[in-house]
């Protein structure tokens, strides 16, 4: 039985190799990224059965992203589109410590993601349903999927789980605040930063804020502090974990790392604590190396970052 279903957009990456102004990159790393397949992958890594579903085009990228989730162990239901191509990522690096990310994704075979695509029994049977509000920012019939998602999941006694996961470059903040203000009485596990978490409630410190989204439904209430690392506020329990250290080398797919550890945990019936720290080592790992996804650990990798001092395991 798949224990974790999740949905969304799926893109082929180009990362470009050379620091600087993308018009002079002249290599190009090929790779995918998405929210939900980094959860799906990083969930899949810690020892759950995840499904992804989602749309991709009927060409070389589509191609490459079934054979990579099937390689990592998702259970990928790629729908392929031949009326549209799969969408684009390209990531640039314009100085040492600043990433530029640039999405080529309207009308993309992901953005035409529907309820139709979506296996109501895959998602009644499944633990945890994960969704991100980038999904509703595609269009009109992803919006319809992921409320058709959760109300199947509601319906059945699912776990639903929201990484709110805002992108500027696909709606506004009162466009986006005003579709998470709908949902997130329907929610039982949100994660957000405190930025995001601001779209939803208005409060002013972190604890007041997460109590004013736990008023509002949710269970867990995930807030990532990036460098300075997490709080879960649960059962009216405030939980706090400090970061680990580590040298960043590409911060984006953080979050969901920490989302997927996260959940990974709550899948195994770990202790609160347990899960917030599990959350934490997975988002350190996912910024050591490039790429959205690549570094994210296996259970066995987790104790990787209590290394010896001088770096080296052996």
């Amino acid at each position: 039985m798949t224990e974790l279903v999740t949905f969304g957009e799926t893109m082929a990456l180009f990362a470009a190799r050379r620091t600087g102004p993308l018009r002079f990159a002249r290599d190009f790393d090929l790779g995918l990224g998405g929210a939900e397949s980094n959860v799906a992958i990083g969930v899949a890594r810690l020892g759950h059965d995840v499904t992804w579903i989602g749309r991709v085009g009927a060409d070389e990228f589509g191609d490459l992203i079934r054979a990579t989730l099937a390689g990592e162990g998702v259970h990928a239901h790629a729908i392929p589109d031949p009326a549209a191509p799969t969408g684009l990522m390209i990531k640039g690096r314009r100085t040492a410590d600043l990433i530029d990310v640039r999405y080529y994704r309207r009308d993309s075979a992901g953005s035409r993601l529907s309820p139709a695509d979506l296996d109501p029994g895959l998602i009644r049977a499944a633990r945890v349903l994960h969704v991100s509000a980038i999904t509703p920012a595609l269009s009109g019939s992803a919006r319809e999927a992921v409320r058709h998602a959760i109300c199947e999941a509601r319906s059945a006694g699912v776990t639903v789980s929201l990484d709110v996961n805002y992108r500027r470059a696909l709606w506004t903040p009162e466009e986006a605040g005003a579709w998470l203000r709908e949902v997130v009485g329907e929610v039982d596990v949100l994660f957000a930063t405190e930025a995001e978490g601001r779209l939803i409630a208005d409060a002013e410190g972190a604890e007041e804020l997460a109590a004013a989204l736990a008023g509002l439904g949710p269970r867990h209430v995930l807030l990532k502090f990036g460098a300075e690392g997490a709080m879960e506020l649960s059962g009216g329990v405030v939980r706090r974990a400090e970061p680990y250290r580590v040298t960043e080398v590409d911060s984006v797919g953080a979050g969901d790392a920490f989302a997927a550890g996260w959940l990974a945990d709550w899948l195994a019936g770990a202790e609160p604590g347990q899960r917030l720290a599990t959350a934490c080592a997975a988002g350190a790992f996912a910024v050591t190396s490039q790429g959205d996804w690549e570094s994210l650990p296996r259970r066995a990798d987790l104790d990787l970052l209590r290394r010896p001092a001088d770096g080296v395991s052996r």
